[in-house]
């Protein structure tokens, strides 16, 4: 019988798609590497799997233990997922901004959410990082993937996300578009696919607000400024963060990232999350200047569905100022 034994073996091998009418009309060859197609419905789920199963075998995971983690929502689903299956308890901090569906889709796999203030630093003691932190010290046999800092985070997408776009491109990839967060998808598969072809170019969005940009062009740490796209951009520099197989980091406004993700579902029946629109408009923007852009792959990493209370309503649109 061909089957799975778990959900936990249908993580990966996610399609490859060609966006044919938000390109409009441009002869770019746009593909999108459908990452919300996964289990849980992110990319995350690929590297949560790995940094548990790592865990596992390193013994810092134990039966009955708890898993304590800082998420934007999509690797608390992720690793939610994996818990329920393992037996694990599992608590996941959120910052406030983070959609309602988020926050339901986490408890509705039975983890524990703790919501935190969005508009504090980095280093504060109500951070999410910093309560996540906490929580892990004060729960006795507990474990923190700690996904930003973690280099189990590149190797998963390393050993996954880069061969498998390798493989569906049959190596005629010329551009890996990405949004960086914590920089593992990026900064792994983007090491894997210069390793096998050093002239493609890894290009790296970042919404504006986030830290990233400015470090990336002045080597300085910008002070950070809210925005409302979820899952990607940082206010502080984390370690999983390749910088050195980064070859250009594209800011994209909220605005931009919303409608792109809008059309999307519109135009190419992909119903993808903010993140996905940042990607695409951003790698629109890029394609733009290039006289033959050859095959440009972009990374979807979630799902639309996890945000209808936000940018797929035009209500919330016009509140903001989107519309």
């Amino acid at each position: 019988m061909n089957s799975c034994q778990s959900i936990l073996e249908a993580i990966g091998n996610t399609p490859l798609v060609k966006l044919n009418k938000v390109t409009g009309g441009s002869p770019v060859n746009l593909f999108a590497k459908l990452e919300f197609m996964n289990p849980s419905g992110s990319v995350k789920d690929r590297m949560a799997l790995f940094i548990i199963e790592e865990a596992e075998r390193q013994g810092f995971l134990k039966p009955g233990g708890t898993i304590v983690e800082n998420s934007s929502g999509n690797t608390g689903a992720a690793l939610a997922t994996i818990a329920a299956i393992k037996g694990y308890r599992c608590i996941i901090t959120i910052p406030d901004k983070m959609s309602q569906e988020k926050i339901d889709l986490l408890r509705s796999f039975g983890a524990e959410v703790v919501v935190t203030p969005t508009a504090v630093s980095a280093d504060s003691p109500e951070s999410y990082y910093s309560v996540a932190r906490r929580i892990a010290k004060e729960t006795p046999n507990s474990y923190y993937p700690d996904q930003y800092n973690n280099p189990k985070n590149i190797e998963a997408h390393y050993r996954t996300t880069g061969p498998e776009i390798w493989e569906q491109t049959e190596g005629e990839i010329d551009t890996f578009v990405c949004g960086i967060g914590t920089g593992g998808t990026l900064s792994g598969a983007g090491r894997f696919l210069k390793e096998k072809k050093p002239e493609v170019q890894n290009i790296a969005i970042d919404p504006i607000g986030s830290v990233f940009y400015d470090y990336y062009k002045t080597g300085k740490l910008p002070e950070p400024n809210v925005y409302k796209v979820e899952g990607i951009g940082e206010d502080y520099l984390v370690k999983a963060v390749d910088f050195d197989i980064i070859d250009e980091i594209i800011q994209v406004n909220d605005r931009d990232s919303f409608l792109m993700a809008r059309r999307l579902c519109k135009e190419e029946g992909l119903f993808a999350g903010g993140s996905s629109g940042s990607a695409v408009s951003g790698a629109l923007d890029w394609v733009k200047s290039k006289a033959d852009p050859g095959n440009v792959v972009v990374v979807l990493p979630d799902s639309g569905s996890r945000y209808l209370s936000k940018f797929h309503r035009d209500e919330w649109m016009e509140e903001f100022g989107f519309l």
